[in-house]
């Protein structure tokens, strides 16, 4: 896990020390199916079951540089998968944050739910719902005032409504569409800064 971490910081995608450490804590052979695990530290995306992925490490780095998650941020993650990526938020936003997982797969569910369970004092950071995503969670999302970050790691057609809705101002939402990864920043007023990056591929968004 060393050497992906030292190449990812070398590479220049990861940047931040909060980032860093998270990918250095959080052990990505945790959250591999077992017939994978020699693959672990490699730059890829591999299969978990269901026709869905743990996402390259590269890419989980690139998306929470985006997202630039904070010690006490309450942060929706969308697609929670393995369980990887929400344990790295985990990390990150510390005993006084938050992350809202959902995985919509029952199987997937259980099996990043299972992997979560390897770091317990990480899930007591997580919330998890295995449900559809695509309403998000409007009653956490009042209790805490509004999200301060929305990830979404499966490729949208169309990003729900509700999802910018339920960011605070200030607030990103980071997901990925037509090829590309956008970052949207809430702003005053109802208006939104859009930032895109082009080059990344992502399993489909899942409905029921």
């Amino acid at each position: 896990m060393d050497e992906l971490v030292k190449s990812l910081v070398n590479n220049g995608v990861i940047i931040s020390e909060s980032i860093r450490r998270a990918f250095a804590k959080v052990d990505r052979a945790h959250f591999v199916p077992s017939d994978v695990t020699d693959l672990a530290y490699e730059d890829t995306a591999l299969p978990i079951g269901e026709g869905q992925t743990i996402s390259q490490p590269y890419t989980v780095a690139f998306l929470l540089e985006l997202l630039s998650p904070r010690v006490g941020d309450h942060i929706l993650d969308v697609g929670s998968g393995s369980g990887w990526q929400t344990a790295l938020l985990a990390e990150i936003v510390g005993t006084k944050g938050q992350v809202y997982a959902i995985e919509l797969i029952r199987n997937i569910y259980e099996f990043g739910k299972g992997n979560l369970e390897k770091y317990p004092e990480l899930l007591e950071r997580v919330k998890l719902y295995c449900q559809n995503a695509e309403s998000g969670l409007l009653k956490e999302a009042e209790v805490a005032g509004g999200f301060d970050g929305v990830i979404v790691a499966a490729e949208v057609t169309e990003v729900p409504k509700v999802w910018r809705a339920q960011l605070k101002v200030g607030g990103k939402l980071v997901y990925p569409q037509g090829g590309s990864l956008y970052k949207e920043t809430k702003l005053k007023g109802g208006e939104w800064q859009v930032n895109q990056y082009p080059g990344f591929a992502f399993v489909p968004f899942v409905n029921p």
